[in-house]
């Protein structure tokens, strides 16, 4: 069984899909966008003027669950049962038909390549036997450009602005200074902030639930159990080098749990939690602080700062940073972005609007383009340099 997350159409939300758009849509571009890089299935349609028409999102927690992790057959086998109904109730929750669609975009990387492939041959096969233009876009990148969709028009975030990119799959710290210009600032040595979550929520024998072992963690972590024991705290590692290392924080609940003689008791298992929670949570506070100081001695000093990927839905990790940024910066307020929590997890919405500007500068994709399961944000190339002069 899988779990369907559907954002109804936003007329049916309370924002109403006025005549006037009705009859001005088609000086609006409309993009149908898939996103199968993981083990999400997802559709969704965009359109230029900022509208989310529809967004599909498939579930696979409960397949995954008993292997511990995504299990890449598994998950590549339920993208090509769930991509035929994702893309039909994208269309119908937009109330649209594909002649109606301008364009089509998907992941083109990274990330696992055959759950890649279900997503980009979908597209493609769509995008030639229709002959409607169609993008491939960096997963990473569209996280980063959300913001710039959902956010209120007089709060979207201005270049150059710093992203922190943090994902079961990621843990990235960003200058971007376009949308298609990301550097590096700090990356992981080892293992992700969202995979140290899954990890941990497993040696905590933690249930997924409906939401994913890094939720499951975090709900863990509010659970109101009273007094719990002194488990100490975790260090932050590599102090003073922007760097970020996940492996040895879980690696030292391990340790923990392995020195423990006697069956852990709820409150001890809470307290665990908590206090991984807490030193993950530090380790991206002192890593941002630290990115902006080395920033601030190249005289650049971001007014935004855009937390986004599935681990920025976690609420105590949102506090903790706006703490940071109000520690670091008093008298200048630096703005914390975050998309919608519905938002932050894969998704195509996001997919779409990355590939919005693309599309509206005429700059498209071969159908034979290749997938990149890995692929450096850094090396996107500008729009300007793949359209011929």
């Amino acid at each position: 069984m899988t779990t369907v997350i559907g954002l109804a159409p936003w007329h049916q939300r309370g924002l109403h899909l006025s005549q006037s758009f009705r009859l001005c849509r088609r000086t609006l571009f409309t993009v149908l966008a898939l996103e199968s890089s993981a083990d999400d299935t997802c559709a969704a349609v965009v359109t230029s003027s900022r509208q989310i028409l529809s967004n599909i999102v498939v579930k696979q927690h409960d397949l995954h669950e008993g292997f511990g992790g995504i299990h890449p057959t598994v998950a590549i086998e339920a993208h090509q049962r769930n991509m035929p109904g994702a893309v039909r109730r994208a269309l119908e929750n937009a109330k649209l038909t594909m002649q109606d669609v301008d364009g089509i975009a998907f992941t083109r990387g990274p990330g696992i390549g055959g759950c890649l492939s279900v997503g980009s041959n979908a597209a493609k096969s769509l995008a030639a036997a229709l002959n409607k233009p169609m993008v491939g876009v960096h997963h990473m990148q569209a996280h980063a450009l959300t913001p710039l969709l959902t956010a209120p028009v007089d709060q979207i975030p201005e270049f150059p602005f710093l992203t922190l990119l943090i994902s079961g799959g990621h843990t990235l710290l960003l200058l971007a200074t376009s949308k298609t210009s990301f550097e590096i600032l700090a990356t992981t040595a080892d293992e992700s902030v969202g995979r140290s979550f899954d990890k941990v929520a497993r040696m905590l024998a933690l249930s997924w639930g409906t939401k994913g072992p890094g939720a499951a963690l975090e709900d863990f972590c509010r659970k109101d159990i009273g007094d719990v024991p002194d488990v100490g705290s975790f260090p932050v590692p590599m102090p003073g080098k922007l760097a970020f290392s996940y492996s040895c924080l879980h690696s030292s609940i391990e340790r923990y749990l392995a020195s423990t003689q006697v069956p852990l008791t709820e409150g001890h298992r809470v307290a665990l939690a908590r206090a991984f929670q807490d030193a993950a949570a530090q380790q991206l506070c002192e890593k941002l602080t630290l990115g902006l100081e080395k920033l601030s001695l190249r005289n650049i000093n971001p007014r935004h700062v855009v937390v986004s990927g599935g681990v920025a839905s976690n609420l105590f990790l949102r506090t903790r940073l706006r703490a940071a940024l109000d520690s670091y910066s008093p008298d200048a307020k630096i703005d914390l972005v975050f998309p919608p929590p519905e938002l932050c997890t894969d998704n195509a919405v996001m997919i779409g609007w990355a590939a919005m500007h693309r599309f509206l500068a005429g700059d498209h994709d071969d159908y034979s383009i290749d997938l990149r399961a890995k692929w450096d944000i850094s090396t996107i190339p500008d729009v300007n340099s793949r359209i011929p002069a």
